[in-house]
């Protein structure tokens, strides 16, 4: 199995001690309510009003600056001090915000990551095990009747929509500029934006480039937030719109023009390995020697940092409690041996853009 160095050393061998061991494996019995109370600590500006503080502060200080009561500050703070997150000078009584703590309230992918996993996934994950048993999206139901999450996506809460995109669009947009320039390397006329969502891969590519027209393929819903989040923008009359339900494969990709580029950008993570194939061959159909397709995903094995792929493998389990039941974030080999299957050969891959993609790039065999 193809793993990068750092992810070797950290996977393949032992590296705890028995007392380190001990210690996780409490963290992982505990992990819901350190979850929740390093959120709330964010959410009541306690870490906040750490971080701004030049000799920390007393439970009572926190109490009178927070409005919350001192039996509520202290069963936070002693628990974050157990957590991690927090200093305590037992000389003075006073708090301090602890490295974990900064990063917590500072660093852009945590802050996404916590938001997503609050808003759209915890409650969903009580269900995990009928989800692994049954191969469906038991925890979505607490949000409505669909058979996947795709179709609701229009329907969310406000809230759990605005956690939804953001951990979606934070993930890609970090990755554009550079994928742009592979892509557009070869020059392509015309481009198909597989599950283009609202757009905004096209409207970049519509800005990058201005010869360039994009067709969007994805659920009609789909595409009515597109055209509602990309009207009057740079380049949007360049941008049409194709509805299809990818999962019927009597659904075939539009074949009225010829298509130099077909784009898969957060896109094929969502599907099983059949309906991959499925996808996959569909777009070699409308294909021919000079086309090519770029597949866009997160590869855990290919991750630079250990938390990456962490993140990554932890994100599989959305996909099986809250999204379709049966897909994930996948190993790059699997990937490779899926497009085999669809009789496209992967061509080269690109690694280590924006935060933690791959780009790899398919022709016909």
């Amino acid at each position: 199995m193809h793993l990068t160095p750092v992810l070797k050393e950290a996977y393949c061998k032992e590296r705890l001690s028995a007392r380190e061991a001990q210690a996780k494996a409490e963290w992982i019995a505990w992990g819901p309510v350190v979850f929740q109370v390093c959120r709330l600590m964010k959410k009541f500006g306690v870490l906040e009003l750490l971080r701004n503080s030049d000799d920390g502060m007393t439970e009572a200080e926190i109490a009178e600056a927070t409005g919350l009561s001192g039996y509520a500050v202290k069963v936070m703070l002693e628990a974050s001090l157990c957590i991690g997150t927090v200093l305590l000078d037992p000389e003075s009584d006073r708090y301090s915000l602890s490295k974990t703590g900064w990063f917590l309230i500072t660093d852009p992918a945590t802050n996404v990551n916590m938001d997503f996993n609050h808003d759209v996934n915890y409650e969903g994950w009580f269900h995990l095990e009928e989800s692994l048993k049954e191969g469906r999206p038991a925890g979505l139901e607490h949000f409505g009747p669909w058979p996947t999450v795709y179709e609701g996506l229009s329907q969310l809460p406000s809230q759990v929509q605005k956690s939804w995109f953001g951990f979606d669009h934070f993930y890609s947009d970090s990755s554009f500029r550079q994928a742009l320039e592979i892509v557009f390397a070869n020059h392509p006329r015309t481009l198909l934006d597989v599950g283009g969502n609202t757009g905004r891969w096209a409207l970049q590519c519509v800005k990058y480039d201005s010869d360039v027209r994009v067709t969007i393929v994805d659920l009609p819903q789909q595409l009515e937030m597109m055209r509602r989040d990309t009207a009057g923008k740079t380049g949007a009359d360049r941008i049409d719109g194709y509805g299809m339900n990818l999962l019927d494969p009597a659904q075939d990709f539009p074949a009225d023009k010829r298509y130099d580029a077909i784009w898969m950008s957060q896109f094929l993570d969502c599907f099983g390995e059949d309906e991959i194939v499925g996808i996959v061959s569909r777009a070699a159909k409308i294909m021919d020697e000079e086309s090519r397709l770029y597949i866009m995903e997160t590869f855990w094995d290919r991750q630079r940092f250990e938390p990456a792929a962490f993140c990554l493998t932890m994100t599989s389990l959305y996909f099986t409690a809250i999204a379709n039941g049966n897909s994930k974030m996948y190993h790059s080999e699997d990937m490779a041996r899926l497009v085999g299957k669809a009789h496209l050969e992967v061509e080269t891959i690109h690694d280590n853009l924006g935060q933690g993609h791959s780009i790899m790039v398919c022709r016909k065999k």
